[in-house]
This record gives C-alpha cells, sequence and structure tokens, in this order.
C-alpha cells in the first residue's frame, strides 16, 4: 500500500507553470543536472545515426532532429532484464532476487512527444492485471524533458492517434524552442518541478507566446475512429499488407510501445538467472506450440495481429492506443513498409 501511495505522488500532475530558459543557460543546466549524480539520457549524433546515449557533457548533445532510429523504451524496459539469481544443489534451492534499489534516478533529455507519450501506453500493459514492479520502479526514477518537434517528415503522424507536435503527455518537462531560440519551459508534474528547483535561478518568468506558432504543422492522415470502425479479422487486405514482410521483428524493436517478451532460463542445474527479453509477435516461433502447432503460422495472420492488437484490443482492454505515430517501424524496415499508407487504406484515405 505504502508502495503503491509512493506511486501515485511521484506520478502527480500539477498546476502546469511556464518559465522561460535562455538558449545561453541550457548549456548549465544539463551539466548541472549531469553533476548532481543522476544518468542523463540525449539524442547524439554520429555518423548521422542518431540515438539516445548516456552523456556526460552538452556538447554530445544533438537537438536538431527529426526522429531517433530507436526510442526511449529500453531506459525503463530494457531489452534484456534479470528478474533473479538462482543457486541450486541437491537439498536446496536459493532464489536472490533484485534489489529494485539498486536501479539508477535517470533523466530523459530531449525526447519528442511522441517518445514521451509512450510511457502512457507501456504504463498500461505493465500495470493491467498484476503491478510490474520492475518496470514501475524504473519508470518513477525516470525523469522525461521532452523537446517539441520543429519538422517532421513523411513518417511522422503523431496527429492522427490524437497526439500532437507540442504534446505534454508524459513529458515531466516540456521545452518548446521559440523566439531567438530561447525555451518555453512547461513543468507539468511534481517530478519536473523537483528538477526546476534545481536550477531555478537558469529561468526567467515566461512571456506570453502562442506555442503552436513555434511547433511544426502536420496535418491528421486518418480518423482513429474510421480506422476502428472498418479493422476487422477477415475481409481486409492482410496478405496484400504483408507480402514484402521478412518476419526480421526490426518494427517491434524500435517502437516505443511493443511490449511483449519472453522469459528464459540462462545457466545449468546448479546456478543461472532468468532473464525477460524482448519479443514480437512479427516472428513465426512467437505463437508456436510445443506440440509443433502455431495459430498464426503465415505472416498475413502475425501482420493482423500487428494492427489489431495497437488499434483494437488494446483500446477496448487497456483504454489506450499502442501507436504514437513515430513512424520508426516504417522508418526502419527493411524493405520499406509503411504503417501509415496501410493505416490510411484501412481507414479510407485521408482526411
Amino acid at each position: 500500500m505504502i508502495q503503491t501511495i509512493k506511486k501515485i505522488l511521484l506520478n502527480k500532475a500539477m498546476t502546469p507553470q511556464n518559465k522561460l530558459l535562455k538558449k545561453e543557460c541550457l548549456p548549465t543546466f544539463v551539466e548541472t543536472l549531469v553533476k548532481g549524480g543522476k544518468l542523463l539520457y540525449a539524442p547524439t549524433k554520429e555518423n548521422e545515426r542518431i540515438e539516445f546515449k548516456l552523456i556526460e557533457n552538452f556538447s554530445e548533445i544533438y537537438l536538431d532532429y527529426i526522429q531517433t532510429t530507436k526510442s526511449i523504451k529500453s531506459i525503463v524496459f530494457p531489452p534484456i532484464e534479470k528478474l533473479f539469481e538462482y543457486v541450486a544443489d541437491k537439498e536446496h534451492v536459493e532464489i536472490k532476487d533484485v534489489n529494485l534499489n539498486t536501479i539508477p534516478e535517470t533523466i530523459v533529455f530531449g525526447a519528442h512527444p511522441c517518445d514521451a507519450a509512450s510511457f502512457k501506453v507501456l504504463n498500461a500493459v505493465f500495470t493491467w492485471d498484476c503491478n510490474d514492479e520492475f518496470f514501475l520502479t524504473r519508470k518513477d526514477k525516470t525523469t522525461v524533458i521532452g523537446l517539441s518537434c520543429k519538422n517532421h517528415d513523411d513518417y511522422c503522424f503523431c496527429t492522427s492517434v490524437d497526439l500532437n507536435p507540442g504534446s505534454t503527455e508524459g513529458s515531466d518537462i516540456l521545452l518548446t524552442r521559440i523566439e531567438n531560440d530561447n525555451y518555453l519551459a512547461e513543468i507539468m508534474t511534481e517530478k519536473g518541478e523537483a528538477v526546476y528547483k534545481l536550477v531555478k535561478n537558469l529561468f526567467e518568468p515566461a512571456p506570453q507566446v502562442d506555442k503552436n506558432a513555434f511547433v511544426t504543422q502536420l496535418p491528421k492522415l486518418f480518423d482513429l475512429n474510421d480506422l476502428r470502425g472498418k479493422l476487422s479479422f477477415e475481409g481486409l487486405s492482410w496478405m496484400q499488407q504483408s507480402l514484402r514482410c521478412l518476419s526480421c521483428g526490426t518494427c517491434a524493436y524500435v517502437c516505443p510501445t511493443c511490449s511483449c517478451f519472453d522469459i528464459q532460463d540462462i545457466g545449468n542445474q546448479t546456478k543461472g538467472k532468468r532473464v525477460r527479453i524482448w519479443d514480437t509477435c512479427a516472428l513465426p516461433q512467437f505463437t508456436l506450440h510445443t506440440s509443433g502447432h502455431n495459430p498464426r503460422h503465415f505472416q498475413n495472420e502475425r501482420w493482423r495481429q500487428r494492427i489489431m492488437h495497437k488499434f483494437s484490443y488494446e483500446p477496448e482492454r487497456l483504454h489506450v492506443y499502442g501507436c504514437v505515430g513515430c513512424g520508426r517501424c516504417s522508418r526502419a524496415c527493411p524493405v520499406n513498409i509503411n504503417i501509415l499508407e496501410n493505416l490510411i487504406e484501412i481507414s479510407g484515405g485521408n482526411k
């Protein structure tokens, strides 16, 4: 009960307050946070590849990006995560649990609104029928300082899934670049206010500005209600949409909201560890039974599962959509399958 109350307090929203952070103060802001003892992840650029990495100083950060290859999901839901260790002999089995108190306090700096909003989707999954203490501890120890989008490309479609390039959903502080490359800082939560108080002297009163004038204007490309109304288990062009798919799983591994995992034991009969690792419904073995039967043997059945899960099953069961419109899956697909094109086709065309 105490832990539940603690989680509620840590994630408690507050009356938002707006401040101004001048561009010349941004390096001091970041480096003060780094020196504060928390891990700080931010977008970096190396050989045209943009990724969130652990940084030590402001000069490593690259903010003029449209999208990183991978999302920030791994910070709260690692690709490989140890659940416990075991040691056994003929008489006893000793289980050594992971000490969740050793999970470090973390700040994610410069995440776009689609990434920040993905934590809400993951939270719905990992608190559905029971509370996943691993995920919740990592999320509670993570502060998100988001960054509104100045630009978009043809893969972006956040406005079609009820978000927008300046959405505060999931951000503890949201920064928006305004006149003279200064930043409007929207402080949204108590975690955000705690960060603000650490560097309060760097902020000034916010000017009266229309934030929407400084974020990219992304048209809505399909209607969610139309999409959900036309999704069906049979009768749609699932085969046609999936013909090129290689079942490589790349789409799920770059997705900020995919949450499927497998559990495996690594070791032998005397010692080892149990881990969970990312998995995906795109892989043929995902639903393979021990008997050899596979209820989703063909790729069109797996593609159908992916779309139905994100846009039908999750909204119905968890009251969230399993997609934030980041477009990563389409950018990363080695055979150029574009989920946005497929969603527009299903929903009946551009709106």
